[in-house]
C-alpha cells in the first residue's frame, strides 16, 4: 500500500486537526500502487488522505514473463476471481489502516470514498449494491462495503459475459462519478472494448447522483502517470481537468459546494465531448 496525506497529518508537532477524507484507490490491470501519483498527490494539497492499494495477481507482475505467455497472464489476471479478490482487498486494506494507532482520529470516517480504474471497477460499483450478488458456482456473496460513500470510476469497462448490466448495477445507492474519453479502447486479448462500454456502465446505475464526464480524444491510458498518451498537449490539460473534477465531485458529494461540479463545467467545456449532470 502507498499513502498519501496532508501536511497538517503528516506534521508530528502540528496540534491535533480536523480529521481528513480518505480516497482508497483501487489501480487497474497491470498497474500497482505506486501509479496515479499525480492525482494521490494532488489530493493530499488539497486536504484529502488517500491509500493506494495493490492487487497481487492482476498487478504489475503481468507485464514480467515470457512474451509468449503475456495474452495468457492478462486474461487470468482479468477473471471473476480477480476481480473478488481485488474488492476484498480494498476492504482489508482500509481496516488495516484505520488500525493504525498513529492515525487513529485522523480521517474522516463520514468522508470515505473508493476511486477504481479499468475492469475492476464494473465489479466494484455492483458491491455498491444493497442486493446480494451470485458467484460463479450459484452461492449467494455481497461484497458491499458500508463505509464508502462515493465512488470515482475512471475508464469502467463492460461486464464480459453478462447482457443485464442493469441488474447488476441497478441496486447501486450512492453517489457516482464516471470519468472516460472517446478514444479510451481497452485493448486486451479477449477484452476490447470501446468507450461506449463505458458509457453503458454509467446507463446501468440505479443511483440518480450520477456524474459522466467523457472527453474528447485522448486514450485508455491518459488517466494514469504517462505523460505523453492521448497527444502531448492534450494529456497534461486532461489530467488537470481529471485532478480539479474529482475535488469539484467530492466537495459537492460531501456538502461544502454544491456547485462546485457545475462550475467546474464551463472552466474544461473545450476539452468535452459530453458531460452529463448529476440529477437534483
Amino acid at each position: 500500500m502507498r499513502l498519501y496525506l496532508p501536511k497538517a497529518v503528516v506534521e508530528t508537532d502540528a496540534k491535533p486537526v480536523k480529521p481528513v477524507p480518505l480516497i482508497v484507490f483501487s489501480h487497474g490491470l497491470g498497474g500497482s500502487r505506486n501509479g496515479y501519483q499525480y492525482l494521490g498527490r494532488y489530493w493530499a494539497a488539497n486536504g484529502y488522505a488517500s491509500l493506494h492499494v495493490q492487487h497481487i495477481g492482476s498487478d504489475r507482475q503481468v507485464w514480467f514473463g515470457n512474451p509468449l505467455t503475456l495474452a495468457s497472464r492478462l486474461i487470468a489476471a482479468a477473471q471473476d476471481s480477480e476481480a473478488i479478490d481485488r474488492t476484498k482487498d480494498v476492504s482489508f486494506a482500509l481496516s488495516e489502516l484505520l488500525k493504525q494507532p498513529q492515525l487513529t482520529g485522523r480521517f474522516d470516517r463520514t468522508a470515505l470514498s473508493w476511486r477504481a480504474f479499468l475492469w475492476c471497477l464494473n465489479h466494484h460499483a455492483g458491491d455498491c449494491a444493497k442486493v446480494p450478488k451470485k458467484d460463479i458456482n450459484g452461492q449467494d456473496f455481497n461484497l458491499r462495503d458500508p463505509r464508502f460513500k462515493a465512488a470515482m470510476i475512471l475508464s469502467a469497462p463492460p461486464f464480459y459475459g453478462y447482457s443485464n448490466t442493469a441488474s447488476i448495477l441497478g441496486g447501486v445507492s450512492l453517489p457516482t462519478l464516471h470519468v472516460t474519453a472517446t478514444a479510451d479502447d481497452i485493448m486486451v486479448p479477449s477484452y476490447n472494448s470501446g468507450y461506449e462500454d463505458r458509457v453503458k456502465v454509467f446507463d446501468a446505475i440505479g443511483d440518480p447522483r450520477k456524474t459522466l464526464v467523457v472527453f474528447a480524444g485522448g486514450s485508455h491510458s491518459i488517466f494514469t502517470d504517462r505523460t505523453n498518451t492521448g497527444g502531448a498537449e492534450l494529456n497534461p490539460k486532461v489530467k488537470a481537468a481529471t485532478q480539479a473534477l474529482s475535488l469539484a465531485f467530492l466537495k459537492q458529494t460531501f456538502g461544502s459546494d454544491t456547485t462546485a461540479l457545475a462550475n467546474w463545467q464551463p472552466q474544461f467545456a473545450d476539452l468535452l465531448a459530453r458531460y452529463v449532470a448529476p440529477a437534483k
